[in-house]
């Protein structure tokens, strides 16, 4: 499925469908937990603790049973996590870690920070996640770590990336930004490497009402040093035996996200409805030589759709003309992050790694929120149909 450069056909004369509808659609959310979140913020306010302390601590073991891991840390973004996972690794100048081109900037951003190279490796086409294959090529003697992402929701294939790790004494740590909830094998992203890092920015499932972070690990020794850096390395007030940081999640930030963990669940149903809604209408559309539609590889993976991203022809020129018929559309992501400017000391060149960089031409992410009403969701398909046949 080759893309073609082509400029966006005029709409259709056939009806216009629902009004505009956003991207997403968090007031929709709020509206269903409105009385819910307004107790748990009065319950802060009233007490006037607002940096960590015991919502914090309450959340933490809260989502630690949830995902199945001995020890759950909060901070302040899911970037920092990132951060905190590889200083705790003892990660730094020197050291190489391996990771996907195909995602957001803090991923390789995060290892940079550190004075650690990122070495970014292809991805596979059908599940946009990093190929084991290719991480296994790319060790040398300089790798400390491989950092998996499990993009858009789906987990990526961890048993040969762990197989390979233990092979040559490696740090896991994954990037599990996008997918809390998402299984691989019956476990939880986040509790199959060393580390596992997740983010609470308001777009993600768990989203809170700002930005907010949170690294899991099996390790007590580690967990121990995590609570430390988050807090300037220190265990005593005043008292640093380390050198850390300021990344500590506010007690507003955890009074919400405890609410919303409470709906996690309902969330990801939704979520999963959508995603086969859409499949169904694409089939019967017969779009499937112009879409392709995200997918599990088996029933082993269990994906949560933090995106629903399609691979299309003539992206950009789709992309136009659902703007233009009233459909939101995002771009995840335009250009992968060997070929960054930021990045270019690493001395990457386009065709190096051809996956991530065909499938970044061609990528575009739909509407996928539980609160999407079917008439929305039909009149995206309806429009996409209307696209490729003209």
């Amino acid at each position: 499925m080759e893309a073609v450069a082509k400029a966006a056909p005029e709409l259709s004369s056939r009806e216009a469908g629902p009004l505009p509808f956003p991207y997403l659609d968090l007031k929709a959310q709020f509206s269903t937990i409105r009385d819910e979140v307004m107790e748990a913020m009065t319950r802060v306010m009233e007490a006037q603790h607002f940096i960590l302390g015991s919502e914090v601590e309450q959340f933490e073991a809260e989502l630690a049973a949830k995902l199945g891991v001995s020890y759950a840390i909060t901070c302040a973004s899911g970037s920092d996590a990132l951060v905190l996972a590889m200083m705790a690794a003892g990660i730094g100048p020197g050291d190489e870690v391996i990771t996907s081109p195909f995602t957001f900037i803090a991923t390789g951003g995060s290892i940079a920070r550190l004075g650690a190279t990122p070495v970014f490796v292809d991805i596979e086409r059908d599940t946009f996640n990093i190929s084991p294959g290719a991480v296994e090529a790319a060790i040398t003697p300089r790798t400390r770590a491989i950092l998996p992402v499990h993009l858009f929701g789906l987990s990526a294939d961890m048993d040969p990336i762990v197989k390979v790790a233990e092979d040559h004494s490696l740090v896991v740590i994954e990037d599990a930004a996008q997918a809390i909830g998402a299984r691989y094998k019956g476990r939880a992203v986040g509790s199959i490497g060393h580390f596992g890092c997740f983010s609470f920015f308001p777009s993600k499932n768990l989203g809170g009402a700002g930005d907010g972070g949170l690294v899991t690990t099996g390790d007590p020794a580690m967990a121990e040093k995590l609570r430390m850096l988050r807090v300037h390395g220190s265990k005593k007030k005043y008292h640093h035996e380390i050198l850390g940081t300021n990344s500590r999640l506010d007690a507003l930030q955890a009074a919400v996200l405890r609410v919303k963990l409470r709906h996690l669940d309902s969330w990801t149903t939704g979520r999963r409805e959508r995603a086969r809604g859409y499949k169904a209408r694409f089939e019967s559309q017969g779009l499937s030589g112009h879409v392709q539609v995200p997918s599990a590889p088996s029933p082993d993976y269990e994906h949560v759709y933090n995106q629903f991203t399609i691979c299309c022809e003539s992206r950009d020129a789709l992309k136009d003309y659902l703007r233009r018929a009233g459909v939101p559309t995002e771009i995840y992501y335009p250009i992968p992050l060997h070929l960054q400017p930021a990045f270019g000391y690493l001395g990457y060149q386009t065709g190096q790694l051809p996956a991530a960089e065909s499938t970044s031409q061609r990528v575009l992410s739909l509407p996928v929120y539980p609160e999407l009403a079917e008439s929305q969701q039909a009149h995206v398909v309806r429009r996409i149909a209307d696209f490729y046949a003209q």
